[in-house]
């Protein structure tokens, strides 16, 4: 029998938006593997959990996965965590879940806190789809594909940003969004100083500029067309639907007063507008019905 990796979130701020499972699943693991263990001692020592702590971050060497997945193939429990929220969201442990999974060690997730979707729910914005491409890149090409890219997706977009470089990157999106485009910048989410700033890229730059940012940050910018003239071209498709619609049921209503079968108005509306001729037959036997 093979050991288990359990994968388990971790509160991203408040030390008590963790789940009962999680608190038993750290309790009966033999040892949990941290980012950094030190933020791991506080989460453990705060709920009363005294099991053993080892490292695994970024720089953790080939061998040491190896060996850390060769130990859970013989039987090891382990519980792997990162600094904050659910693990391999935008964090190291990816290599050692492979490794455990090629080796055929059973791999549970261990569901609670996320940033990303912290974000979305308090942004105030349209997160019905979205993507999420964590910290982008610093400088050059890439930096600027991925920033365009944000800038064409209609879906929102979830990422990450230091409190140094955010008002660069807000500058930056504003420059290839528009100042219009509106996001929201979450900081410190659910601790202390919790802050959710809302509204236009330039207003939120004028905002930093004067309040210098702290802490760890979020941002969710709105998808491409989901702005003030995407919302007046829906009401403008929308109008047009309803006037469609209208002249459809005086068509109908004018044939029926000319003494035309049903069958007859249906092929004649479906060829005009090209519509479905069945649910226009359906249509007419309705407005033929006696009220």
């Amino acid at each position: 029998m093979t050991g288990t990796l359990w994968l388990v979130a971790t509160p991203i701020g408040n030390l008590e938006d963790i789940t009962l499972r999680a608190l038993r699943v750290l309790r009966e693991a033999e040892c949990v593997l941290a980012e950094d263990t030190r933020r791991s001692k506080t989460l453990l020592a705060h709920h009363g959990i005294g099991t053993k702590l080892a490292s695994l971050h970024a720089h953790s060497t080939a061998e040491r996965v190896a060996s850390l997945a060769d130990e859970l193939a013989g039987g090891a429990k382990f519980a792997l965590v990162t600094d904050a929220g659910t693990p391999l969201v935008s964090d190291p442990g990816a290599a050692l879940v492979q490794a455990a999974i090629a080796r055929g060690v059973r791999v549970e997730s261990v569901p609670g806190a996320s940033a990303v979707i912290t974000a979305l729910c308090v942004s105030g914005l349209y997160t019905d789809q979205f993507r999420f491409v964590g910290f982008v890149p610093r400088s050059g090409r890439r930096r600027r594909e991925a920033l365009g890219d944000i800038a064409r997706d209609r879906l929102a977009t979830v990422l990450f940003e230091s409190p140094n470089r955010l008002v660069d990157t807000l500058t930056e999106l504003a420059n290839v969004c528009g100042a219009t485009r509106r996001t929201a910048v979450c900081r410190e989410l659910t601790k202390l100083h919790e802050e959710v700033a809302r509204g236009s890229l330039a207003e939120l730059i004028a905002h930093f500029t004067e309040q210098e940012p702290r802490g760890e940050i979020s941002l969710v910018i709105e998808g491409h067309g989901f702005g003030a003239e995407a919302r007046e071209e829906e009401e403008a498709d929308a109008e047009l639907e309803a006037a469609v619609e209208h002249d459809i049921e005086t068509s109908i209503r004018e044939r029926l007063a000319r003494g035309l079968g049903a069958k007859e108005i249906a092929r004649e509306l479906a060829s005009l507008h090209g519509l479905d001729k069945r649910d226009l037959y359906a249509r007419v036997v309705a407005l033929r019905a006696p009220k």
